[in-house]
């Protein structure tokens, strides 16, 4: 065969050099994962998601948590995962396109050709997805510095990779059957099957090697940070308020609901903006509070803990949960009030609203007055332990009477503004009020996705026999204006009787409710439905309104 027609025959097909790409491309991420894990560099896949979600109007957000959760989140990035392993792809392909004019060959010019396309393209990609966020986030998110070093090695290794695939193999000697001659199209083309076969195997070998350390890399980042509250603790907690049942709370089937009456950490939903939990170094992070003040300062982890300490019982709910859904959950907060680092920053005449910006790229901005309540705070421990990562490790701010959005996590930096301010899901089109409208929801009977919240629940036999009580239970929530009274329908809502209420943990929590009725035999369905009433007297709307932009409103209804 004449050197011609060896290098025609080591000519590979584009589906060949496409999965040569993918399998060098996955050791490339693969070691971007690890970079990422353990040195903070970026990580493309999570770029991107983060971008689309910051460009997602909040109608079609409100749509995916709903209907996936946090699922909506993982979905993109793994999508955004799946992308960037085509673009390797596509970068081995140009390559084969385009080395035949490269000044440097063999093997090492193979090699820095494609970490140069691979650099390059990516390059522009994660600066482009860094502007575009840093631009809708009003922060800084990752320095241009970081995105240029981190690439480096990743690509370096998708060239050497990519190029070793093709180093050095030795092309069959024997002719092949149908052909005797040395020039014929036919044993061309074998020796290119044969060099092609020979190429995917070793693409195979090498992705048998990064598969698995991308998927240890990729667990290490979604690794399970929340440590269930230790029982001991969780049980000091409900101590504190009560050593005895409280009145029409005996039933044992609503011990569920008394016993998670304080949500454990491991139960406690969250919704952030980025698929990865940020990890920060509480010996190294300071908060910085700026703005229109007189004494601007920033204060370190060990200098909040020092100052005086509140604790208090706190609700919290996702403005975009559903009637009966499971955003919702209780905790004991303990922490500084955020008036106290306002008053040693003197505020400036005109100071109109308190902007949060944190280590993740989310930022949000609350009323100057709602800052300077007495139950707005800093935490820094959530149920009798430091806040996890998941929850906003080190210090997260939580402002009853206002939609879980308006209670930051990961804070990095409190600016004072003499205007409105809107944050990150303002300027996606939701509300910037947030207050928390009345809802009720029934955990008991029923399968309403709220029973998540509480543990055991769902170990709990309920069976509805005709002429014996069946009770019916769930919680109610109003905000900071607290709840006076929960009725409860089982006719549709023709009639309505007064459900016994457990003494809320604070004027910021939720409220457990009881009552219960007897169905009769051969009475058919039960369409049970629940109201409830804050103590400024107005009762919960009946008028069904969908989650975006200010919250949902309605009845929760369940049919037994």
């Amino acid at each position: 065969m004449t050197k011609h027609n060896l290098e025609k025959s080591r000519t590979i097909s584009v589906g060949t050099s496409f999965l040569g790409g993918l399998a060098a491309g996955a050791l490339a991420i693969a070691i971007a994962v690890i970079i990422r894990s353990f040195l903070g560099g970026i990580f493309i896949p999570e770029l991107a998601s983060q971008t689309l979600f910051s460009l997602t109007p909040g109608q079609f957000e409100s749509q995916a948590v709903q209907n996936f959760g946090p699922l909506a989140k993982y979905s993109a990035f793994s999508v955004a995962i799946i992308i960037n392993f085509i673009l390797y792809g596509i970068f081995a392909w140009l390559v084969t396109r385009i080395q035949n004019g490269f000044p440097w060959k063999g093997f090492v010019g193979r090699a820095i050709l494609a970490s140069l396309v691979a650099y390059v393209i990516l390059l522009v990609i994660a600066i482009s997805l860094v502007a575009i966020t840093e631009a809708r986030t009003h922060t800084e998110t990752t320095s241009i510095t970081r995105v240029i070093v981190a690439l480096v090695l990743p690509q370096i290794v998708f060239g050497f990779t990519l190029s070793l695939f093709y180093a050095k193999i030795k092309l069959p000697t024997k002719k092949p059957a149908l052909e005797k001659t040395v020039e014929s199209k036919t044993e061309i083309d074998y020796s290119r099957r044969v060099y092609s076969r020979r190429v995917f195997l070793r693409a195979a070998i090498s992705a048998a090697i990064a598969l698995p350390i991308l998927y240890l890399g990729l667990d290490r980042l979604f690794l399970q940070q929340e440590t269930q509250v230790p029982s001991s603790a969780t049980s000091q907690i409900l101590f504190r308020q009560s050593r005895t049942r409280p009145p029409s709370f005996e039933d044992p089937i609503l011990t569920p609901l008394l016993d998670s009456e304080v949500t454990p950490t491991y139960l406690f939903y969250r919704i952030d903006i980025n698929p990865i939990v940020p990890e920060v170094d509480s010996s190294s992070w300071t908060l910085t509070l700026k703005g229109q003040v007189n004494n601007p300062f920033s204060i370190t982890y060990e200098e909040i803990k020092a100052m005086p300490v509140i604790e208090e019982y706190a609700t919290l709910q996702c403005v975009s949960n559903k009637i009966g859904g499971d955003l919702i959950s209780t905790a004991l907060w303990k922490g500084v009030r955020l008036k106290d680092l306002l008053s040693r920053a003197q505020l400036k005449p005109g100071a109109k609203y308190i902007a949060f910006r944190c280590y993740d790229g989310y930022d949000v901005g609350i009323p100057l007055e709602r800052g300077l309540l007495e139950g707005t705070i800093l935490a820094y421990d959530m149920n009798l332990a430091p806040l996890t990562a998941e929850h906003g490790y080190p210090v997260r701010a939580i402002v009853p009477g206002l939609y879980g959005m308006m209670n930051p996590k990961w804070i990095t930096e409190i600016e004072i503004v003499d205007d409105v301010y809107e944050g990150y899901w303002q300027r996606n089109g939701w509300t910037n009020d947030a207050r928390e409208a009345t809802h009720s929801f029934i955990a008991i009977p029923g399968q309403a996705p709220i029973r998540d919240r509480f543990r055991n629940l769902d170990l709990m036999n309920i069976t509805v026999v005709p002429g014996q009580r069946l009770p019916v239970a769930g919680v109610a929530f109003a905000g900071d204006r607290g709840i006076s009274k929960v009725e409860v329908s089982t006719d549709g809502g023709i009639t309505w009787k007064s459900a016994s209420i457990k003494q809320p943990l604070s004027n910021y929590t939720w409220v457990l409710w009881t009552t219960g009725f007897t169905p009769s035999a051969g009475s058919g369905n039960y369409k049970i439905v629940v109201r409830a009433t804050d103590k400024t007297g107005k009762v919960q709307t009946a008028e069904v309104r969908p989650p975006f932009p200010n919250g949902n409103t309605g009845y929760h209804i369940i049919n037994v």
